[in-house]
């Protein structure tokens, strides 16, 4: 059984069959414990969860309802295999008894990591294949068909910004394989979808300027310089300030170097993406 979190909640059963819970709640109580798989946790921090600040006085037992259709649906989606308890109530609440290959942000996050480590070793087509794995994970923004407070918002933020990272981390590897030329229509939707990482930019310009298109990588550089000052009245990096100079005076016998001075993607080590509830 797969619970899948990137994109809208669903529970995909080992035959193929997808089952979403009818009731919001539901899906979003599920996605905090599949967080946090074979981790009790506590029924504070599910009630702050579904209602934040304002939880009715009947909260606790509201809650208790939602495990129990929770349950009924779980062993629906069983129907046919061996029966499990998915759903367990453990002190101080409750606990998902799933493996974190159950989960795909699990999976997702041990492909980043995985990639950042072999990239690190050198072992650069390796890394492209855990890239792979996690790029065909991500399949849109998390969990959304599922409402969200604290606990859920403070997670997913953490794991787009892992996003981020294994964009990153993808770059570098086309980079150091020699496929910056392939690459090329990526990185313009890189830009494109983050407009304000700088870090994007320049390697955009620096593969256009080696793939010998100069006047698009100027244009490409003067793109960020206009985006920079209407979105934060701030100029390039100085770094890309460099790279612009470069390209300015090579001539057809002076390439800019292979990484065209634009340091690579911050190596900040990927950390654990989860962490346990603290009760409310």
């Amino acid at each position: 059984m797969q619970f899948n979190l990137v994109g809208p909640f669903g529970i995909v059963t080992d035959d193929g069959r997808t089952y979403a819970p009818q009731g919001p709640k539901i899906c979003q109580m599920l996605a905090v414990l599949a967080l946090q798989p074979r981790e009790a946790v506590a029924t504070e921090t599910l009630v702050r969860e579904l209602w934040g600040d304002d939880a009715p006085s009947n909260a606790t037992k509201t809650l208790q309802t939602h495990v129990y259709h929770a349950r009924r649906m779980l062993d629906e989606a069983q129907e046919g295999a061996p029966a499990r308890r998915l759903l367990v109530t453990q002190a101080p609440g409750y606990r998902l008894d799933i493996a974190e290959e159950e989960a795909d942000v699990h999976v997702f996050e041990r492909c980043v990591r995985q990639a950042q480590r072999e990239l690190a070793q050198g072992f650069a087509e390796k890394a492209a294949d855990h890239l792979a794995e996690a790029d065909a994970l991500w399949r849109g923004r998390v969990l959304s068909n599922v409402p969200v407070g604290p606990f859920l918002t403070g997670r997913i933020a953490h794991l787009e910004e892992l996003r981020i990272r294994a964009l990153e981390l993808k770059v570098e590897t086309e980079d150091r394989l020699g496929r910056y030329r392939e690459f090329l229509p990526e990185l313009r939707t890189l830009v494109n979808d983050h407009p304000l990482h700088e870090w994007f930019h320049g390697r955009l310009i620096s593969a256009l300027h080696r793939a010998g298109r100069r006047g698009e990588a100027l244009q490409a550089y003067q793109n960020l310089y206009d985006i920079l000052q209407r979105e934060l009245g701030l100029e390039p990096a100085a770094e890309l300030k460099r790279l612009q100079a470069d390209i300015l005076h090579a001539t057809d016998r002076e390439r800019v170097p292979r990484h065209s001075r634009i340091s690579a993607a911050p190596q900040h080590a990927v950390a654990p993406l989860w962490v346990p509830a603290v009760a409310s």
